[in-house]
């Protein structure tokens, strides 16, 4: 008989959502590798609000009670006896320094992988070379999901104990919304935060509108990726400039609600004022098909490539342009368009669920 599919075990961040209506960008890519043929996927998170996704096998282990230690030491409370009993043959743990090293030095004959989502620089743990050092001889391996963060992690680090990897964020473009006909729609999605620039959208919305009649812009998101998210001060403030933009903003929308939307627009606008450490929004825009307007800071680069205009989010006015350039020119619009169909078909499942593979096994040393 064959020998079984070796079990993976991935460890969500402990208040990451992971089901419909509650993922952020890290249960959605945790989602779509839990399909990777050849390999057995348990997906481990906090309690959840909801049903987990159905498809694919969740353990909660919420926290314990906050006897002692920070939520961290009481998430590896939680896990260490069902991963013992699980006895999987890889560990992934998503984006938290602290847990993937605690588990390491618990689970000494089972390699434990970190996948970074964020900077370390500005992760506990990861803020300096030496700490990052020592996190790249700890682990079994180290992924980072853009170039841009493989940086981040090397920053100051002459000769790494063990290289990262890098492996990007993913979709699974046979799953998106079939094409529907273009609308002439500019389209924000996004947390109303003011790191993701939603004022800097409805500014350049408010002075290139007036010039490209027949047109409208929309925002959909909300201070949180839930839809009993906070209503903030920003967000009233947003809510009350979109008003007088002529901006529609709905509000929080599901994930497939927002890819349907992307369907519509022609086009989509990123203006993230931090460094992304990815841009899973900017991939999904092209993937859609709409033409993609982004900013230039951190992994946007990485994911767009020429199949973008990139745009400061600190200069409206350059924005702004960017709006008329291409909503004044159907032909122009198509070809970035076709460009970022193009350019997304490299981050399908397909292509790199192979390369996901192949770093699993080399970890497994098989």
């Amino acid at each position: 008989m064959p020998a079984p599919d070796p079990t993976v075990a991935v460890i969500l961040p402990p208040n990451e959502g992971f089901g419909p209506g509650r993922s952020g960008a890290i249960g959605l890519l945790a989602h779509r590798l839990a399909h990777i043929p050849g390999f057995r996927t348990v997906i481990f998170g906090g309690r959840q609000d909801g049903a987990a996704y159905s498809d694919v096998t969740f353990r909660a282990a919420p926290p314990i009670a906050r006897a002692f230690g920070s939520v961290n030491l009481r998430y590896v409370a939680a896990l260490i006896l069902p991963l013992r009993r699980l006895r999987p043959a890889l560990v992934e743990v998503h984006n938290r320094i602290g847990i993937a090293r605690l588990l390491a030095r618990l689970l000494p004959r089972t390699p434990v992988v970190l996948v970074l989502h964020n900077d370390p620089q500005a992760m506990r743990g990861g803020r300096s070379a030496r700490q990052r050092t020592r996190l790249l001889a700890e682990l079994a391996g180290v992924v980072a999901v853009s170039p841009y963060l493989r940086g981040r992690l090397l920053d100051g680090i002459g000769a790494p104990p063990r290289a990262p990897t890098v492996l990007p964020n993913c979709l699974e473009i046979d799953s998106l919304p079939p094409p529907v006909a273009r609308e002439k729609l500019i389209l924000f999605v996004g947390r109303l935060v003011a790191e993701k620039g939603p004022d800097a959208f409805l500014a350049a919305c408010a002075a290139a509108l007036p010039d490209l009649p027949g047109w409208r812009a929309e925002m959909i998101g909300a201070d949180r990726s839930r839809v009993d998210s906070p209503d903030t001060p920003f967000v009233r403030q947003l809510r009350a400039a979109a008003e007088a933009a002529g901006v529609a903003l709905p509000g929080y929308r599901d994930h497939p609600q927002v890819l349907a939307a992307m369907r519509r627009a022609a086009i989509v606008v990123v203006p993230s004022r931090w460094a992304e450490p990815f841009g899973l929004v900017a991939l999904e825009a092209m993937a859609c098909g709409a033409a993609l307007v982004c900013s230039p800071r951190g992994g946007l680069p990485d994911v767009a490539g020429d199949a973008a205009l990139y745009a400061d989010p600190d200069r409206p006015g350059e924005l702004a342009a960017a709006l008329r350039a291409l909503g004044g020119d159907a032909a122009r619009r198509e070809a970035l368009a076709a460009a970022g169909v193009a350019r997304a078909a490299a981050f399908d499942l397909r292509a790199l669920a192979p390369r996901w593979a192949a770093f699993r096994r080399g970890r497994l040393g098989c």
